[in-house]
């Protein structure tokens, strides 16, 4: 019996229940000021590196989507933005941004066109937040892409939205001069022997199909 009673008594220990922890914003009288919750440590990097610019981190100025970007957009902006587009969203989202990707050609669940009036009028910060946290079936890719590159993939996405939309009147009279400009030597030609002849190009895979 009292063998019994020790076995039930040694069962219902509540160690885990009862764990020496404090709970959030309880009291403890441990401390001078009685808060369990410590200040960081002079000299504490955040986990996704230091920065107090929380809308480079967030998309937002406090609650509201932002419409702007976190730094200065140049054309590297644009090449890295339209690389890791190609990698991380042109799957689903196609090339040209009108949810047309290879794995939707497959199966999966297409996404909204980014030429659609909703999106050509939302906020970059829009594309930001849904690339970080994610939005209906599309998974946040916060752990992929860092928030620098997240910002690169927004201005260029609306880069391929403007493309969509672009006139005559978009192109300066010096970049309208170049595309209407007689071809130099250097250019490729349809005439050139090269294109006619497919075998003569350098590098071109011998056999059947790569």
């Amino acid at each position: 019996m009292a063998a019994g009673t020790i076995l039930v008594s040694t069962g219902c220990r509540q160690d885990m229940h009862d764990q020496p922890k404090f709970i959030p914003l309880r009291a403890n009288d441990f401390y001078p000021d009685q808060r369990s919750a410590r200040d960081p440590i002079p000299g504490t990097v955040a986990y996704n590196g230091y920065t107090e610019d929380m809308y480079f981190l967030t998309g937002k100025h406090g609650r509201e989507l932002g419409n702007d970007l976190p730094f200065k957009l140049d054309a590297k902006v644009l090449a890295r933005g339209q690389d890791r587009y190609n990698i991380y969203c042109a799957p689903c989202h196609s090339r040209v941004g009108d949810g047309l990707g290879m794995i939707v050609q497959r199966g999966y669940k297409r996404p909204p066109t980014f030429h659609q009036d909703r999106l050509r009028n939302a906020p970059v910060g829009h594309f930001f937040d849904v690339m970080s946290n994610g939005f209906g079936a599309m998974p946040d890719y916060s752990s992929q892409v860092k928030p620098a590159d997240r910002w690169a993939i927004a201005a260029y996405i609306r880069a391929l939205q403007l493309s969509q939309k672009a006139s005559e009147a978009d192109v300066t009279a010096q970049d309208r001069n170049k595309l209407t400009a007689p071809q130099t030597q250097n250019e490729i030609r349809l005439s050139d022997t090269s294109i006619k002849n497919p075998q003569s190009m350098p590098g071109q895979p011998q056999g059947g199909k790569q």
